[in-house]
């Protein structure tokens, strides 16, 4: 009998006990549950030319860019070294910046008017060229007082019919802050990017005007 003397005699009552502790103490740990914050880079399409010069290539698609794992989990990334990334645990994309930017490389070729048609790539539209890209980097760096967003993409131009790179380039930008928000962190970011697909269109457009004369032997029917 002693040894059912020294059993709890309530362990219902006990674990009720331990289960209002602990609710209260994540209580006092901030009173209130958190949720995330959500986000979308903000890069919009812009105005199409009053006139456009006649096409210099055929049909175009644009297959959705890559990017590191970090950067596709959803959580803004930040790094506090170059060996270091950490994540903001409440600000996310809402959504994938991936795509964000493959649309927004799709408008910025179309408002050039590079080519005759111009359209996100499903595999199975049939199409004269292709372009892939990745984007690179999309975070904010901290350099010692200082931060700064960093934004790199880069992209190529196929020819389908020969397999053949026709283009190719990387667009870096990097912008320091002056306000150290997440919604300040977004919109340099947002800026960033938008920057840098434009210096790719153009970059592709420079390259594709240049070699027309070329190209247009095998694309055929251009001017």
């Amino acid at each position: 009998m002693v040894h059912e003397l020294n059993r709890t005699p309530y362990p219902n009552l006990l674990g009720f006990v331990c289960l209002t502790a602990a609710i209260a103490s994540l209580a006092g740990c901030g009173g209130k549950i958190r949720y995330p914050n959500y986000y979308v880079l903000n890069l919009p399409a812009p105005i199409a030319a009053a006139t456009q010069t006649k096409p210099h290539l055929g049909s175009v698609a644009v297959r959705e860019f890559g990017a590191p794992a970090f950067l596709r989990t959803g959580p803004i990334v930040y790094r506090q070294s170059a060996e270091q990334l950490d994540f903001y645990d409440y600000h996310r994309w809402a959504v994938d910046p991936r795509s964000t930017v493959t649309s927004a490389m799709v408008h910025n070729m179309q408002a050039r008017g590079i080519f005759q048609s111009v359209y996100l790539f499903d595999g199975r539209g049939p199409s004269d060229y292709l372009v892939t890209g990745t984007l690179e980097h999309l975070e904010e760096v901290d350099r010692g007082h200082d931060a700064f967003v960093e934004v790199r993409l880069s992209a190529q131009l196929m020819n389908l019919k020969t397999g053949d790179v026709l283009w190719r380039d990387t667009s870096s930008e990097t912008t320091k802050l002056e306000h150290h928000a997440v919604k300040d962190v977004v919109t340099e970011l947002s800026s960033a990017a938008e920057n840098a697909v434009e210096h790719l269109v153009s970059s592709m457009q420079n390259h594709v005007v240049e070699s027309s004369a070329s190209l247009g032997g095998r694309e055929g029917g251009q001017q």
